[in-house]
């Protein structure tokens, strides 16, 4: 017997909904769902925009603040809840809807709720292998919510501390110079001024072709078993990049372990990372489990394996070479898998010449390089760098925004702390600036620089 499908009621526009441009996020691998989805929503006078994964989608809501998105119950690139979870805390006031999400992780319904799901009824009646996890929408059709909450709420000029012509580009305006007259640097309410570029990893800030290509390094490699080696000067983000490996690998559900190696004395380094039993020197009053054994499944992050002493490289040689382990005062082997990720701001190359560093290990290692640049290398991305701390600190104090004087002066710093040094002084500014909303060249201090 044919079944007859049941026509769906388009849902009436209001005059505010016809004339107001509103932007709908679609992430989804499958292409064709995303153009039909896509067609569909701009003939409800939608403009769409398009990511393949969840990285993608990441980035394109920070770029263009939409007020909605549609993700498909499957994502290339990074877990579903765990994304649903992050994306609905960073971004509450975003409408999301989900073919696989339970009721609680998806955000209160937005105004235009009852669109969106007809527009998903449509697409469902093309396609029916693309949502059919979400069995509750015949349900949720009818309802929607009479409330409108303005997605990305603007500051008046007062609270900005700039008139309507400083308050900078407008969206999807990249910034050409780090430097530009008149510009102030709004925190987290207002909306993104620069253009973020697709190719480029949530975390990772910056659009300059050197952080790109971080990006892309990360893309290829983290679905792979291969050791990665991450050299970088300090404060240039290599943990971020380490933990990006670690959230694209087939390993993310396992537990990612980090350990400084130039943080624990060498005496206590050994037993840290391999673990030791009951007894095995003064003061071992219990077996532990190192954190080799601790991130089985999962990654191991050697932060600063430059400063591993020469004994403890030779045993770790023999770990990264057969996987097997013995705690510190005990005979037995321990069968480990562990993806290894190291990290350190030395040219091991030219130390393993000198001797003070194994070749053997580094040749273990560095299978994959991916080299962090310093802020001078990429310095145009100053103005994006301080737009995210600043929104950064506005979640725990008042939203502050940087004027142009401080904008100039610090793009006028050398910067031998790197990003870290940014984050470190842009919290100083505003500790120092009080209760005032902008940040001048006057709160900007760099601090003791050291020879």
């Amino acid at each position: 017997m044919q079944t007859i499908p049941v026509p769906v009621p388009v849902p009436a526009l209001s005059s505010n909904m016809r004339s107001r441009p509103r932007t709908a996020l679609v992430a989804s691998a499958d292409r064709s769902f995303r153009q039909r989805l896509a067609q569909i929503l701009t003939g409800l006078r939608w403009q769409v925009r398009e990511a393949e994964g969840g990285a993608q989608a990441w980035a394109e809501a920070e770029m263009a603040a939409p007020e909605a998105i549609i993700v498909d119950s499957w994502l290339p690139d990074l877990d579903l809840n765990e994304f649903l979870k992050d994306f609905r805390g960073t971004f509450p006031q975003v409408d999301l809807i989900s073919a696989g999400a339970s009721p609680a992780q998806e955000s209160p319904r937005g105004p235009h709720r009852q669109e969106l799901l007809y527009a998903l009824r449509r697409c469902q009646d093309t396609d029916t292998a693309v949502w059919n996890t979400a069995p509750a929408l015949d349900k949720q059709l009818p309802v929607a919510d009479p409330l409108h909450v303005s997605p990305w709420p603007i500051p008046s000029p007062s609270a900005a501390g700039a008139s309507s012509q400083e308050s900078g580009p407008t969206t999807g305006q990249a910034l050409s110079s780090p430097i530009k007259t008149g510009t102030a640097i709004a925190g987290l309410p207002a909306r993104r001024a620069d253009a973020v570029s697709s190719d480029r990893l949530p975390e990772l800030i910056g659009n300059a072709a050197c952080m790109l290509e971080v990006s892309r390094r990360i893309r290829l490699v983290a679905p792979r078993l291969t050791a990665v080696l991450i050299e970088g000067p300090t404060g240039s983000g290599k943990e971020l990049v380490a933990e990006a490996l670690h959230r694209l690998s087939p390993r993310s559900r396992k537990p990612f372990v980090a350990i400084n190696c130039a943080a624990i004395p060498e005496a206590l380094l050994e037993a840290e990372l391999f673990g030791h039993t009951r007894g095995a020197f003064t003061g071992a009053v219990q077996s532990r489990m190192g954190r080799i054994e601790s991130a089985d499944g999962g990654t191991l992050f050697l932060d600063e394996i430059g400063e591993m002493p020469l004994s403890l490289q030779s045993k770790l040689l023999r770990f990264v070479e057969c996987g097997e382990l013995q705690r510190v005062g005990d005979n037995e082997t321990l069968k480990v898998d562990v993806r290894i990720v190291a990290a350190t701001h030395r040219p091991l190359a030219q130390h393993t010449l000198t001797g003070s560093f194994r070749s053997d290990l580094y040749y273990r290692l560095a299978v994959f390089l991916i080299r962090t640049p310093s802020l001078s290398e990429h310095v145009q991305d100053l103005p994006l760098l301080v737009d995210h701390f600043m929104r950064q600190m506005g979640r725990e104090a008042p939203v502050k925004s940087v004027d142009h004087s401080a904008l100039a002066k610090l793009s006028a710093h050398d910067w031998p702390g790197n990003v870290r040094e940014l984050e470190h002084v842009l919290e100083r500014a505003a500790i120092l600036a009080g209760d005032e909303p902008v940040l001048s060249a006057w709160d900007i201090d760099f601090g003791i620089t050291v020879n």
